[in-house]
């Protein structure tokens, strides 16, 4: 292994859009969704540490969530949980692990990996995560992971590709984030489009120059040892950085991929029964039904008749019946119910 190479894992989100199964106090980073006995950040680490000295891998998240990431990652050396004390998205978090790992090693590279990722092609992935990083500490590139859409999925958001490129790694014309669903069918017939796939690898020294070029009020905030998350503005890397620098290439890939934002791309992500469903961690009887995907406690059992393209999911104190392909719904059910409830269900 490159004892310059390192990753950094985002681990502070709350993962609303899946609620109820993801909560405040647990979110769907700590949740094994797929009943392996793991977790999808103990899947993410033992995904990079296949690749990555364990030496160089860092956890980013909030600080309620530190517990729970110590327990979960016990091989994660002192130190190596990255603490953010207020929510700020994901720029500045990746700005102060940045400098974190520029005071232990100036010629780092990085690959910035989110927690929530399904990979199914583990071969494939070390390749490319691999050649991402060699071409990333040889070129003053920020490099993202760019995946062929095999469907119009609006969840997503797309990235174009230039004529311009090196080697295999093509310069990013332009970026749109989850497009309608007419574009998204026009960007997969296109050879120009793919997936941005969250995963992101650029030397530390491209990465904060970007930061002082672009964001140059928030570095003195977040290039400290106390950080001051507070004041910095709550920001995507996307948007930031990603979107703004002249310097953005995408590396195209095929490992199986599938980001585990929703609800929906669970569904897509798992294995189906002959009528479209999927059924997650329960004994259910459906009758008359498909294209539903059920999720509740292990061992409940659930009846279902003559329902088509729902979620059901239970956890807890609540229970979630509703259209499962409707973004917008769930993020009011969500809001509505902490209006009405506080933070009882949330």
């Amino acid at each position: 292994m490159n004892n310059n190479f390192y990753c950094i894992i985002m681990a502070g989100g709350m993962g609303r859009r899946f609620w109820p199964s993801s909560r405040k106090n647990l979110p769907k980073q700590f949740l094994d969704f797929f009943g392996t006995g793991q977790t999808l950040l103990q899947q993410t680490f033992d995904r990079y540490k296949q690749i990555i000295p364990v030496t160089n891998i860092y956890v980013t998240t909030y600080k309620d969530y530190e517990p729970l990431v110590r327990e979960s990652l016990p091989e994660l050396p002192e130190g190596h949980v990255l603490v953010e004390t207020e929510r700020r998205n994901t720029a500045p978090s990746i700005a102060y692990a940045s400098y974190v790992v520029q005071k232990i090693n100036p010629n780092a590279t990085i690959v910035i990996a989110p927690s929530d990722h399904l990979i199914l092609k583990q071969d494939e992935f070390k390749e490319a995560i691999l050649k991402g990083l060699d071409f990333a500490s040889k070129n003053d590139k920020l490099v993202t992971l760019g995946i062929k859409p095999n469907r119009p999925d609006t969840g997503y958001g797309y990235i174009q590709i230039d004529e311009e490129k090196e080697g295999d790694f093509y310069k990013v014309k332009t970026f749109i984030e989850k497009p309608a669903r007419e574009f998204a069918e026009i960007f997969i017939q296109s050879d120009e489009f793919y997936w941005n796939s969250g995963i992101f690898v650029w030397n530390v020294n491209t990465i904060l120059r970007a930061f002082h070029e672009i964001m140059p009020d928030m570095c003195p905030r977040i290039e400290c040892d106390n950080p001051d998350f507070a004041s910095c503005s709550n920001i995507s890397i996307d948007y930031s950085i990603m979107e703004k620098a002249d310097n953005v290439y995408v590396q195209l890939c095929d490992f199986g991929w599938a980001d585990l934002g929703t609800w929906e791309s669970l569904y897509d992500a798992s294995p189906k029964d002959v009528n479209q469903n999927v059924i997650i961690h329960s004994n259910t009887l459906l009758y008359n039904s498909r294209n539903n995907i059920v999720s509740l406690p292990e061992g409940q059992l659930a009846v279902i008749q003559d329902l088509d393209g729902y979620l059901i999911a239970a956890h807890g104190n609540a229970l979630l019946i509703c259209k499962k392909d409707n973004q917008d719904a769930m993020r009011k059910f969500i809001n509505d119910v902490e209006m009405k409830f506080g933070e009882k269900y949330s």
